[in-house]
């Protein structure tokens, strides 16, 4: 997507309906290249509706909380909810979800224990940040945003705060695999378009039989690094970026 598109899904995502006037005056285009972009860009064709009111709408929006995104998770809520749950709790939910959604839920690779394993690990971290406010921090697990073959953004779990998306590939082992690295940034430049400009996406990977494990790796091919940690230093990767022991 241009500038001009991103702008539009975003213009879109942060109303509650807008015609397509409006959207052109917004970001200073004009009508006929606006219809053009409204009918014709995969991102505003399956992931926004007109009403029959004309007015255009985003089945994800951009405002906190993030209204639809619960409809592509398998599971979706606060971090107070979450925590809140047992496990028990939290395993019906994912398991009712990811069938709504059409996630395979096929076990033969112990995908139900990573489940558990996972949230363990989440459950760890907010744990450890029980200093702070986290309660309408929300968290997402097995986010699958699959429309046609255009638009497909899959996700292990998302942490959203005020302003940024941590995008946490999980992984049941503790050595770090060069294709793994890349699958935990494969979706981020559109999980970018999907939570707008305001916030900032940190792609990581997390090794949860690894121990004592946080460092920069370089990704195949690029000069870009990616965080890599084991579940026990996940709390470092979110005081790099959110500064909590600075004092």
């Amino acid at each position: 997507m241009n500038e001009t598109e991103r702008k539009m899904y975003s213009v879109i995502c942060r109303h509650e309906g807008i015609k397509a006037k409006d959207i052109a005056r917004e970001i200073g285009q004009g009508r006929k290249d606006i219809n053009k972009i409204l009918y014709g860009i995969p991102f505003i064709r399956e992931l926004c509706y007109q009403d029959r009111a004309f007015r255009w709408h985003g089945m994800i929006r951009q405002t906190r909380p993030h209204r639809g995104l619960a409809d592509f998770c398998g599971y979706y809520g606060r971090v107070d909810r979450f925590m809140g749950q047992s496990e028990e709790e939290w395993m019906a939910e994912l398991m009712e979800d990811c069938e709504s959604i059409g996630r395979n839920l096929n076990d033969t690779r112990g995908l139900l224990h990573s489940f558990r394993d996972s949230r363990q690990v989440m459950v760890n971290l907010f744990r450890d940040l029980e200093a702070l406010d986290t309660s309408d921090w929300e968290i997402c697990f097995e986010l699958r945003i699959k429309r046609s073959r255009y638009v497909r953004i899959y996700a292990d779990v998302l942490v959203i705060t005020e302003d940024k998306v941590f995008s946490l590939e999980f992984k049941m082992k503790d050595d770090i695999d060069p294709e793994e690295k890349k699958q935990a940034v494969k979706y981020a430049g559109y999980i970018e378009i999907i939570f707008g400009e305001d916030y900032e996406v940190i792609p990581a990977l997390v090794l949860t039989r690894a121990e004592d494990l946080y460092s920069w790796e370089q990704l195949p091919g690029t000069t870009a690094e990616l965080p890599v940690c084991s579940g026990d230093m996940l709390f470092n990767l979110f005081d790099e970026y959110m500064g909590f022991l600075e004092d």
